[in-house]
């Protein structure tokens, strides 16, 4: 097994080893060896790729589809893409210009801020969200800006945007995610129309990443795009809208000037994407509406399910809108030490959840539990949880 050579370990350091990794992955290798853990940590999607969109997949592999495809990904996925947001957001992108098919979200993201960022940008982003934001800003040298939005039910306010627009003028972008995660909350298009003019005022462009769209209880997802295309990147994909996370399809749609770069720096990352994910999501896109609409029902059950019983144990939690997570509070004993929690339920009750304080500020002193696992996990997890609780309050 070959070591590094000692005079090369100065030459090989970059600022990439000053940057944490995700705190969701992280916290997750610490307990995913655990014997018999029930996994509530990750967002992956306990149903199955719909049998027609693998058919599609296997098709495409068939026919021998295994030589390059366009950059931007295949015209005929990027013509489904354009058409799905129309239909969905009454949203028009040239799928030659104004579209990019991407290894997943992640690399949508990853690209958008690679090509637009640079150092010093200061950019706002409402916490606690999504992990992996936070040390692509860093790489890019720009600066976090976060608005805690725990005091205003875990949804930004124009106010709030507003008072950090007065201390940072100059902030170049906003990152939004909606339904959010970890909370599940969503932006209601009131929100969304209050939040769009004090935008556009600041000069502001919006990376949007609405990869939990089509996973909304109760409410209909809308883009922050219908108020501002002008401005807004918006991010998607097929991982969780139709159990895809394996086929790692995403995209990316805006204005031409903004997609140019960030095409020139997916074309450096990765080519393009894989011919037969590409026409598994053409397929999902094109005829694949009902498979979200199938799977809503079997989450919200789900959702409804953990919400209460957690609330019965006396885990204080709100009902989300949308994705797959309940994010709750943890023992007050534990004060805001949600990592410390998790550890403790991990190791002693096998239950997995993520520490609230992975999410930024705002989410200490919770826990996320993903309820996209099975219903018999479920309910295995909570009387985990709740023997736990009750041989923790027994020992005092």
């Amino acid at each position: 097994m070959p070591h590094l050579a000692a005079d090369l370990t100065a030459i090989t350091a970059t600022p990439l080893a000053e940057i944490p990794p995700s705190g969701i992955r992280a916290f997750a290798q610490k307990v995913d060896d655990i014997p018999g853990l029930i996994k509530l940590t990750l967002g992956e999607p306990d149903l199955n790729t719909p049998e027609h969109v693998k058919q599609a997949a296997v098709q495409s592999i068939l026919d021998n589809d295994s030589h390059y495809s366009a950059q931007k990904g295949t015209p005929k996925l990027r013509r489904a893409i354009s058409a799905y947001l129309k239909r969905k957001q009454n949203l028009s992108y040239d799928p030659e210009t104004e579209v990019i098919v991407t290894v997943g979200a992640t690399e949508a993201i990853a690209c958008a801020m690679l090509a637009l960022f640079q150092p010093g940008d200061e950019i706002i982003v409402p916490t606690p969200s999504y992990a992996l934001y936070f040390p692509l800003i860093q790489f890019t040298k720009a600066k976090l800006v976060p608005i805690n939005t725990a005091k205003t039910d875990f949804v930004l306010t124009p106010e709030a945007l507003k008072d950090t627009l007065r201390q940072h003028p100059h902030a170049k972008a906003i990152l939004l995610n909606y339904p959010t995660n970890p909370t599940g909350r969503e932006c209601s298009s009131s929100v969304l129309a209050q939040l769009a003019p004090i935008i556009a005022e600041n000069h502001l462009y919006v990376i949007s990443d609405e990869i939990y769209g089509e996973l909304t209880y109760g409410i209909k997802h809308t883009s922050i795009a219908r108020y501002l295309p002008d401005r807004t990147l918006l991010i998607n994909g097929l991982s969780k809208s139709h159990a895809m996370t394996g086929y790692r399809i995403g995209y990316i749609a805006g204005p031409a000037n903004l997609i140019s770069p960030i095409a020139k720096m997916h074309a450096f990352l990765v080519t393009a994407p894989s011919n037969p994910a590409q026409a598994a999501a053409a397929e999902a896109l094109e005829h694949g509406d009902y498979d979200p609409a199938q799977a809503r029902p079997i989450y919200q059950k789900r959702r409804d399910y953990l919400v209460k019983a957690l609330n019965d144990l006396g885990l204080k939690t709100m009902t989300s809108e949308g994705a797959f997570y309940v994010f709750t509070q943890i023992p007050a004993e534990y004060g805001t030490d949600d990592e410390k929690f998790a550890l403790d339920l991990a190791r002693q009750a096998k239950v997995g959840g993520t520490p609230g304080s992975a999410f930024g500020p705002g989410g200490e002193g919770h826990v996320r539990f993903s309820y996209a696992a099975s219903d018999a996990d479920l309910h295995e997890a909570v009387n985990r949880i709740k023997n736990f609780l009750v041989t923790k309050d027994d020992n005092k």
